[in-house]
């Protein structure tokens, strides 16, 4: 029998792919690269987050970093053409991460979604790199619309399912506990459902919030608010513990970037959810099977009612829901994108050749194309 390959001597080293991220334990990290460090160790590669310095030039130990790497990503750092060139000359095979709309302003800003610095940065991102990963159609479209379509690759945020258990849904007919989870740049958002929130409570006196973040709006003393400090080891568990989640997104062209992470948490919890028709919430979101859509205060009002009236009902949507997460968005489902785009692109004889493409959508209902066009932040 030969048992050489038991040998660790003949086992060749990993292959090192770095991150370049705001932090390591930045969002967008821990769901679209960190979640896959497991998969892509058993593919011979060594994910390492770097966390970059704020300022005009790269210091020399990260360029050295950069350099020694077989494969760097990019995320969401868009760069002063000098900084983006000193790193592409460095890196022997880039990819750029994009989910979300970093070429707008937020919908936080005063001046208004367009910024010609930021779309001029990220034009020149998407071109300079040997391969985009875009979180949402609309991001990949406009990928696409700089560099065409051979570079561009459809990768959603996807959530650990083994993570997640699903809700049990035992709290009687009338009792009905909401969450939400996010960040404090997200939060303000909340202040948009507060008329919905408030009049819901009005007619279910077994109405409570429970609000997941780092920060937490007033809501005004109608609306009995739980508050838990996030943790990333609690979270699956705090949204788990509801029996709805809810999410509202601002009618914003920020907000086409978004990709709908609370909504596939709160679906992985096997919630259903309640949001506004907005972005990737009419996707991600069919309506009266896995959650439902509302716009008015008397529409949320409505949708909270009629969850709260019936367990069975949350029950069956939170199936529903977990359903798509597994069969669309999970990592377990995705676990093998990275490693084989990263053989592809370490095996071009090149950096900068066109491989690959963007994942259709499905060419079925709205709802099945929703499911391929759903992907990452808070």
């Amino acid at each position: 029998m030969d048992c050489r390959w038991l040998n660790p001597a003949e086992t060749p080293p990993p292959r090192k792919l770095l991150a370049l991220v705001e932090a390591p334990d930045h969002v967008c990290y821990r769901y679209r690269l960190g979640a896959f460090a497991g998969p892509l160790a058993m593919a011979g590669w060594k994910l390492q987050p770097l966390v970059l310095r704020r300022g005009l030039l790269p210091g020399w130990t990260e360029l050295g970093q950069i350099a020694a790497a077989d494969a760097v990503i990019l995320q969401r750092w868009l760069f002063p053409w000098w900084r983006l060139g000193l790193v592409r000359r460095a890196a022997s095979r880039l990819l750029f991460d994009l989910d979300d709309a970093i070429f707008y302003r937020d919908s936080n800003r005063r001046q208004g979604p367009q910024s010609a610095r930021r779309m001029r940065r990220f034009r020149a991102t998407v071109r300079a790199a040997d391969a985009v990963l875009a979180g949402n159609r609309f991001l990949a479209d406009q990928a696409v619309a700089v560099a065409g379509p051979g570079k561009v690759h459809y990768f959603p945020t996807c959530v650990d399912l083994a993570l997640y258990r699903p809700a049990a849904h035992r709290r009687p007919p009338g009792e009905v506990k909401l969450v939400w989870i996010g960040s404090r740049s997200t939060a303000p958002s909340l202040l948009d459902t507060r008329p919905g929130l408030e009049m819901a409570a009005a007619r279910l006196p077994g109405l409570t919030l429970r609000l997941v973040c780092d920060w937490f709006p007033d809501l005004g003393p109608s609306i009995a608010v739980e508050h838990r400090a996030w943790t990333s080891a609690g979270e699956a568990e705090d949204v788990a513990e509801a029996d709805v989640g809810i999410s509202w997104l601002p009618d914003h062209q920020w907000s086409r970037g978004k990709c709908g992470l609370k909504v596939l948490q709160y679906m992985a919890a096997g919630l259903p959810v309640v949001a506004n028709p907005v972005g990737v919430h009419c996707l991600l979101i069919d309506h009266g099977r896995t959650g439902l859509l509302a716009q008015t205060p008397d529409q949320w009002a409505a949708a909270i009612g009629r969850l709260a009236a019936s367990p069975e009902l949350r029950a069956e949507m939170g199936r529903a829901a977990r359903q798509l997460v597994a069969e669309h968005c999970s990592v377990a489902g995705w676990a093998g994108f990275l490693p084989r785009l990263l053989q592809e692109l370490t095996a071009a004889p090149n950096a900068g050749k066109s491989t690959g493409g963007v994942k259709p959508c499905h060419s079925g209902s709205s709802a099945d194309a929703a499911r391929d066009a759903a992907g990452s932040t808070r």
